[in-house]
């Protein structure tokens, strides 16, 4: 079998090569599945600012915002101010299969779009919660349970959401919403995760900082404002290449990430997409839930600030 050929006017390289020592695939066997989910795949990156994670031969997996010189100029672009490294950064815009394939011969195994779509950055059209479990053979239970007392603060405030796995060890709700901007996102996003703290304080915990958490879940709130997401369906640099995958919430508790790779997911999906099917029409956040939230310090923000004043402590202790 040829090592290269063309698909989409996508010159395709290498194919027979490992992608890194535990995936247990081949480059050609990430563009096949990547050819295989395409449409799927690009309903959810479609429009919005994509940063990729790559794996070069022999080199420690990488996170790239900013596209190379090399980018053909048919992949669409759009420039955005990062505020992080102070430059203009040129994000990529999956929005087709021919992008995807060229991105798969680029060696780029996960896919974190933005929650905003390029054109209206300052609304983002879904909040998530991303539920990341202690570490622990159990983890992955106690992200389906906290996910469900997730599900349960939702219900509470009269939305609803949908729920995918990490493709690690944990839990991502979506709950989308209209109408909204990044600041009453990022507040009603603070707000569910509190409330469904306090559903099962023994469960789950919007603590940031690690050592805080005491063995429970994070519900983690900061997905909010420019941030990203790892997209459905998109693998993972983990052994064996895990798909972040939707599962019903009448199924979350009878499933494992094992359960969704690389090599079983285009076989499971065959023609259906369960994340569209899956996801609610756009709702209005409650203002009560927003107003909430607003009472709530941005974790971020808080964290620093605990971080620096411990620092203070134990050199004031050293002293």
């Amino acid at each position: 079998m040829s090592s290269a050929e063309v698909r989409d006017g996508v010159s395709l390289t290498n194919l027979d090569q490992t992608l890194f020592a535990e995936a247990g695939a081949t480059k050609r066997d990430l563009i096949d599945y990547l050819d295989a989910v395409a449409d799927r795949m690009i309903t959810a990156l479609r429009g919005r600012p994509l940063s990729v994670v790559r794996v070069l031969r022999g080199q420690d997996p990488f996170m790239q915002k900013n596209l190379p010189k090399y980018t053909p100029e048919w992949v669409p672009r759009v420039s955005m101010w990062a505020e992080s490294s102070h430059r203009e950064v040129s994000y990529a815009l999956c929005d087709d299969r021919r992008t995807l394939l060229w991105f798969g011969n680029q060696r780029a195994i996960e896919y974190h779009p933005t929650l905003a779509p390029a054109g209206d950055l300052g609304h983002p059209s879904h909040l998530v919660l991303d539920l990341d479990p202690p570490e622990g053979t159990a983890a992955f239970g106690l992200a389906v349970r906290a996910a469900l007392l997730v599900r349960q603060a939702l219900a509470d405030c009269g939305l609803a959401g949908a729920v995918k796995t990490s493709g690690s060890k944990g839990v991502h709700v979506f709950v989308p919403v209209r109408d909204a901007d990044a600041e009453q996102a990022a507040a009603a996003t603070r707000a569910l995760a509190a409330r469904a703290e306090r559903l099962d304080p023994d469960l789950a915990t919007t603590a940031f900082i690690r050592e805080d958490r005491g063995g429970k879940v994070f519900l983690d709130s900061t997905r909010a404002g420019g941030a990203t997401v790892v997209a459905v369906y998109s693998p993972r640099v983990r052994p064996g290449l895990p798909v972040s995958f939707p599962v019903p919430w009448s199924d979350i508790e009878n499933v494992r990430p094992a359960d969704f790779t690389l090599r079983e997911t285009a076989r499971l999906l065959g023609t259906s997409d369960p994340w569209t099917d899956s996801l609610p029409a756009p709702q209005q956040l409650p203002e009560d839930l927003i107003e909430h939230g607003r009472t709530i310090p941005i974790a971020r923000v808080q964290a620093m600030h605990e971080g620096k004043r411990r620092a203070r402590a134990r050199r004031e202790q050293g002293s």
